[in-house]
C-alpha cells in the first residue's frame, strides 16, 4: 500500500527541487488514468476531490476509491480534499480515509482564515494526516477576480496555522484554458523570503509549461494543481470515442477508449515537474 500524506510527498520535493502534481478528479476513469501515468513516470501523485467532484460522488465513496487505487499502486498516492469550505466537510473527509485536507478560508478576513485553518490543521495532525491552507484569493477565468497574496500576511498565516502546504495567489487563475501570462515571480520570491512552508499553485493549467519547469526546480512551489488541462484531454477523447461509432450505447465500452489518451496527456503534465529525474 502506497497511501501517503501530503507532507510525505512534498517534503522530498522541496528538498530535491521538483514538484508534485495535484490532479483534479471527477470520476473513476480519470483517477485510474492519473495513477497509471504516475506509475509510468515513477513519481508520486495527489488525487484531489474538489467541490464539483463531491457534488457528484459522496466523500465516503471517494475515499474508498482513492484508497483502493493507492493500495495497488507502485508510487505514493495522496487522497486529498480540495477546497473544503467547512470544518464539518473536512472532518467527513478525514473520517472517509483522506490523508490530506485543504481548507479554503481565503475569502474570509485574515484573522478568521487563520483561526479556522489552524483548527483544521490541528485536527489533521492529531489524526496523522496533512493540511493545506490558502492565503490570498485565486480567482476564476470567467468569474471572481484574484486578490494577490501579501507576503507579510503569508508569513503570519504559515506561522499561526501550522499548515503543511500553503496555496498562494501570484497571477494564477482557476479554470484557465490557455497558458497565458504566467506567474508573478517577484511576488513568489517575496513570499519565499518570509516563510519556509511548501507553496502550492492552484489553477496550474494556466501556467506556461516552461515556467512550471523553472519554478518546480528553483522555488518552494512543490505542488501544482492541474484540472482544466486534463479535463479537456478527457473530454476530447470521450467525444472522439462517441463519434467513432454513433450506434454504440454501452458506456463502459466507450469509456475504455478514453484511458490511453488520458494516460498519455497526464504523463506529459507530470514530466514538466521534474520528479521523474529526481526519483
Amino acid at each position: 500500500m502506497t497511501l501517503a500524506t501530503l507532507s510525505q510527498v512534498l517534503q522530498p520535493a522541496l528538498a530535491n527541487g521538483y514538484a508534485v502534481a495535484g490532479l483534479v478528479t471527477l470520476g473513476w476513469e480519470d483517477m485510474r488514468a492519473y495513477v497509471a501515468a504516475a506509475e509510468a513516470e515513477g513519481v508520486p501523485v495527489i488525487l484531489q476531490a474538489g467541490p464539483s467532484c463531491r457534488e457528484h460522488t459522496p466523500l465516503p465513496i471517494l475515499g474508498k476509491m482513492f484508497r483502493h487505487l493507492a493500495e495497488g499502486a507502485s508510487v505514493p498516492v495522496v487522497a486529498h480534499l480540495d477546497h473544503g469550505y467547512t470544518f464539518e466537510e473536512c472532518k467527513q473527509a478525514l473520517d472517509s480515509g483522506f490523508t490530506s485536507l485543504m481548507f479554503d478560508g481565503s475569502r474570509k478576513p485574515l484573522s478568521q482564515n487563520i483561526e479556522e485553518t489552524a483548527r483544521i490543521s490541528e485536527m489533521a495532525h492529531s489524526a496523522g494526516i496533512s493540511c493545506e491552507g490558502e492565503i490570498g484569493f485565486v480567482g476564476y477565468a470567467t468569474g471572481a477576480a484574484s486578490e494577490g497574496t501579501d507576503p507579510e500576511e503569508a508569513a503570519k498565516f504559515a506561522a499561526e496555522t501550522g499548515v503543511d502546504a500553503m496555496a498562494i495567489s501570484v497571477g494564477n487563475v482557476h479554470l484557465q484554458e490557455n497558458k497565458e501570462g504566467g506567474l508573478d515571480e517577484a511576488r513568489i520570491r517575496a513570499i519565499e523570503a518570509v516563510t519556509k512552508v511548501p507553496l502550492v499553485i492552484h489553477g496550474g493549467s494556466g501556467v506556461p509549461v516552461a515556467q512550471r519547469q523553472h519554478l518546480a526546480a528553483t522555488s518552494r512551489i512543490c505542488k501544482f494543481n492541474i484540472g482544466t488541462e486534463l479535463r479537456k484531454a478527457f473530454g476530447s477523447a470521450l467525444r472522439e470515442a462517441v463519434n467513432r461509432d454513433p450506434a454504440r450505447f454501452d458506456r463502459v465500452t466507450i469509456l475504455k477508449e478514453t484511458h490511453e489518451p488520458l494516460v498519455e496527456a497526464t504523463r506529459r503534465v507530470l514530466q514538466a515537474f521534474g520528479g521523474s529525474q529526481k526519483g
